[in-house]
């Protein structure tokens, strides 16, 4: 059995190296706006998860005897149920972190197991409660400086610098990071795997 992994996130694979020591990665082709934002994030994010998940099992196109069980994952940020994606350029990410300064956001993950043995699906997701402290201009702009807000949800990693903003965080911290540890753990277990 092998586990894959559709996603090109270097935080994903980090993250999933602390619980498995050997995967393959095979980056999802799916096209993420061919799914509509319906004002349901828990909804959404696995919606996404599974869409990717399934377009590398196609890739895949298994022979019966073979088993690897492919792991999607989307995460993103939320706030007063409004999507904060990946801001286009500087001004977006400064309009984003303000809009976040001072206040409780939510982050959610979307998770997708597939066994390509049997076609068995999992899905679930996690939702995390992040508190920013209040943000002056000047902060905003450092942190932007500093080049790690382009690539991220929301304009913020918690792992990097962006760690600095954060007052408070109810639920999972490496769901916030990109991939709850915990969650697809037991979503292994589910399906047979002992990691």
């Amino acid at each position: 059995m092998k586990v894959i992994l559709a996603s090109s996130s270097v935080r994903r694979q980090k993250l999933l190296y602390r619980i498995i020591d050997d995967f393959d990665v095979i980056v999802s082709n799916f096209d993420e706006s061919l799914v509509e934002f319906e004002g349901d994030c828990a909804y959404y994010v696995m919606e996404l998860a599974q869409k990717k998940a399934a377009s590398v099992e196609k890739y895949l196109n298994n022979k019966a005897n073979d088993r690897n069980i492919i792991v999607g994952c989307d995460t993103i940020v939320s706030f007063k149920n409004k999507i904060l994606g990946k801001p286009g350029d500087e001004e977006e990410a400064f309009d984003m972190l303000k809009l976040l300064s001072g206040n409780v956001h939510k982050v959610y993950s979307g998770i997708t197991l597939i066994d390509t043995l049997n076609h068995k699906i999992k899905k679930d997701f996690v939702c995390t409660d992040v508190k920013f402290s209040t943000l002056s201009d000047s902060d905003i702009v450092k942190y932007i400086k500093k080049g790690e807000c382009l690539d991220k949800a929301g304009a913020y990693g918690i792992q990097g610098y962006g760690g600095l903003f954060v007052e408070e965080i109810h639920g999972c911290y490496y769901n916030v990071v990109g991939l709850p540890l915990n969650k697809l753990s037991k979503m292994f277990r589910s399906m047979g795997v002992n990691l």
